[in-house]
């Protein structure tokens, strides 16, 4: 299993309405980046992501998991876009913010510290454990 990290605008899509898809799960659709494509084409069902609250709330928030593994987006003609559907699989107790990660010394060389505008990101099984243990929930 491999570990991403999936960044939502609240007001566009939220962690509740995420949670509200249960088990059918949703696509993560309107990637327009290459790199974010390209993530996503490598990811497996079964792999697990951080859900993060971009914009004013810049924190971690939930576990997602990847329920359908990279498709044509459905929003698009354009073939060259792709994306995976996610599932919420649970909350975290204490959102873990960006200031929280960027002060965790461990936590350096995480994407979202060094480039933090990328919407869909890998993220180490060290780091998934540290981030998992600061918000609260079982790795």
């Amino acid at each position: 299993m491999r570990y991403w990290l999936f960044k939502s605008e609240p007001a566009t899509w939220s962690w509740d309405q995420q949670m509200a898809k249960g088990e059918a799960g949703e696509e993560w659709d309107g990637v327009r980046n290459y790199q974010a494509r390209n993530f996503m084409r490598d990811m497996a069902v079964g792999d697990r992501g951080f859900f993060y609250h971009s914009q004013t709330e810049k924190a971690v928030v939930g576990i997602v998991e990847v329920c359908a593994e990279a498709h044509p987006d459905s929003t698009t003609d354009d073939d060259r876009w792709e994306c995976v559907d996610i599932k919420a699989v649970q909350p975290f107790a204490h959102p873990v913010s960006l200031d929280m990660v960027k002060n965790d010394p461990r936590l350096s060389e995480m994407v979202l510290v060094r480039n933090s505008r990328l919407s869909v990101q890998p993220v180490t099984d060290e780091e998934w454990r540290i981030v998992c243990d600061m918000g609260g929930v079982t790795a």
